[in-house]
């Protein structure tokens, strides 16, 4: 069977147990040279010796180059803020979607000190529209900025300049910048915000009280505008109504008699007692006995979890479909013993592969504990088959199994992909196995992925591209447009 996926992000989003976790006291507010010298000596080894993906988007010596950097920026004594930054931007260089100073996984006492204090939130959720930020939804008590405001300034410094100054903090595989922008967007989707952790870390003059210039979505005139920005506590009171969290907000609507649109913000249901494959299995039933003529499954804003791809594509066959399938890769079979107190898992078996890691060159073991060496996979139809035409939603978030379920859409042909072009990259990516890397002096974690699948060839450093490209405008986002399901209505009328 292929890599269990399910692990590839939210496992590294979420924290594991505090009984898990060693024993550490609270970082200084100032950190010591010598002590910071001391964590790139073990992150260093780590990465060196265990992350498949190292390598795959630098060179050596470009990696090394990294290092030297990070060791040059962390040479003197300084604060936690500021080391933070460093290893933040030094994940960032390795250009790995799943390897970056992982918000969740930090100690209790950084995640207060760095990510919840202030009030410095910009009181709105946005999009980027490249380069542009604009307001999908206003939070000010005034309701000053309403969906479709263009933000021109925020206090002085033009949006432009401010994303230019967080993109190298964001993860992403490969040169993948679509997938950096979609993070860096407030949608008020996560805890914590990759937004919001940086932009007081990088621009601490923007505080509590932010001037505004703006432009109005309705005359489109431009206004100068005075907000309070928001507390840690305010943007989570801000945050959408979480969907159930066994079912990840999956539902189906059957409204409109053209199509059929199931939603999946989540396929994060590792965890979950919900028989989702039972769900998949009662709403094509559902769909076959209502003779629905097309299926959108709406994948927006889902970065990935379970192999849900395979279930979905199963009652798309109408027989056996054999597949690309890279074999997964690993740099070692048994982790160094001086490393292992500073790697957490919640499987210690991923400290020793044993028999499972082949040996395939110089620098790669092949791992065939989640599947064989073979590199294919054939999936099998199944009952009941969906005749209808089938539309994918897809975008920048789709950087792990959904990344994968868009290439098997591509390859096979059985759905159209509709919107922005993916996350992920189709040179490789890695993930379906972690270890928390916590360096002993700062107390920092960064994650480290454990399994790389590299396909042949030489494909392009890039996530997919879809069928039919979307790209929605401020006025859509003014008006409340869904321009992806417009464009699919557009599809089917000229059918």
């Amino acid at each position: 069977m292929r890599v269990a996926w399910l692990t590839t992000l939210l496992l590294a989003l979420l924290p594991i147990t505090a009984s898990a976790q060693p024993a550490s006291p609270n970082p200084p507010p100032t950190l010591t040279r010598e002590g910071l010298q001391a964590d790139v000596d073990v992150l260093q080894r780590a990465y060196e010796q265990l992350h498949p993906g190292l390598h795959r988007y630098n060179t050596p010596e470009q990696m090394r180059g990294q290092f030297t950097a990070l060791r040059t920026t962390l040479d003197r004594d300084q604060p936690l803020a500021e080391a933070y930054l460093a290893f933040s931007r030094f994940a960032a260089s390795v250009r790995c979607g799943h390897t970056y100073a992982n918000f969740y996984n930090q100690p209790k006492r950084i995640q207060q000190v760095l990510f919840e204090q202030g009030s410095a939130r910009v009181p709105f959720h946005f999009r980027w529209l490249g380069k542009r930020m604009v307001v999908t939804r206003d939070l000010t008590p005034q309701r000053s900025l309403p969906a479709g405001t263009e933000i021109l300034l925020l206090d002085g410094v033009a949006p432009s300049a401010i994303l230019a100054a967080l993109m190298p903090m964001a993860r992403a595989d490969g040169h993948n910048d679509g997938k950096r922008r979609a993070l860096l967007q407030v949608q008020g989707s996560d805890q914590y915000e990759t937004f919001d952790v940086f932009l007081p870390l990088l621009f601490p003059q923007i505080d509590g009280s932010q001037r505004l210039r703006v432009r109005l979505p309705d005359s489109g005139r431009e206004a100068d505008v005075v907000v309070a920005g928001l507390t840690h506590a305010q943007r989570q009171a801000s945050r959408p109504e979480r969907p159930e969290s066994e079912t990840a907000g999956w539902s189906l609507d059957t409204q409109d008699p053209r199509m059929a649109v199931l939603r999946m913000p989540g396929w994060a249901l590792y965890d979950s007692k919900w028989d989702w494959k039972a769900y998949l299995q009662q709403t094509f039933e559902q769909l076959a006995k209502a003779g629905t003529p097309a299926l959108v499954i709406d994948l927006r804003g889902n970065e990935g979890g379970l192999d849900v791809g395979d279930e979905i594509l199963s009652h798309l066959l109408t027989a056996p479909l054999t597949m690309a399938n890279p074999p997964a890769r690993v740099r070692y079979r048994k982790v160094p013993e001086d490393l292992t107190p500073m790697l957490d898992t919640w499987d210690p078996s991923f400290r020793d592969w044993g028999d499972a890691a082949v040996p395939f060159d110089e620098r790669f073991y092949t791992l065939t504990r989640w599947q064989d060496s073979g590199g294919s996979v054939t999936l099998q139809p199944r009952a009941p088959h969906f005749a209808g035409r089938v539309f994918v939603l897809v975008g920048a978030d789709n950087s792990s199994a959904t990344f994968q379920f868009a290439q098997q859409v591509r390859q096979s042909g059985l759905a159209t992909l509709v919107g922005q072009p993916t996350g992920g990259n189709q040179r490789g990516i890695n993930g379906g196995a972690f270890f928390f890397l916590r360096l002993p002096h700062s107390g920092i974690e960064l994650d480290l992925p454990l399994i790389a699948t590299f396909p042949a060839g030489d494909p392009p450093d890039a996530g997919l591209d879809p069928d039919i490209l979307v790209q929605p405008s401020v006025s859509d986002i003014a008006e409340g447009r869904d321009s992806e399901l417009d464009a699919v209505r557009k599809a089917l009328h000229e059918d």
